[in-house]
């Protein structure tokens, strides 16, 4: 009886261990395929890659096994924000665990931006 309860309990905390290994996992996924997405999609909105930017941007974050939630060219036509997401699921039972999202933006740097140190670049 008593063995049967630990057992169980340790299939349990070994449950919960691998949920929130995953969760993390799939956070620091979320993470990479946004700042990645919206540098490539700076990049193309600057002119130095082919191709719309929001596109591109897509297109890196499915390589980074994400989706693109969202994605806007700042007024500025230099720099884009991004959002994207990573399930986590059991996929056999068809069930949606937890969703990590990640918002990430780039452009280029301004032109009057400071150093530290108060010298101008």
């Amino acid at each position: 009886m008593v063995t049967t309860a630990l057992v169980i309990i340790s299939l349990l905390l070994a449950g919960v261990l691998l949920a929130w290994v995953a969760a993390v996992h799939a956070a620091m996924s979320a993470a990479a395929a946004a700042d990645l997405a919206a540098l490539a999609g700076a990049d193309t909105a600057r002119g130095l890659r082919s191709g719309e930017p929001c596109d591109v941007a897509r297109t890196l974050a499915q390589a980074n096994y994400a989706s693109l939630e969202s994605c806007v060219v700042e007024t500025d036509g230099q720099t884009v924000m991004v959002s994207a997401k990573v399930p986590v699921s059991i996929h056999g039972l068809g069930l949606e665990l937890y969703v990590a999202t990640a918002k990430a933006r780039a452009g280029a740097p301004p032109l009057d931006q400071s150093e530290p140190g108060g010298q101008r670049r």
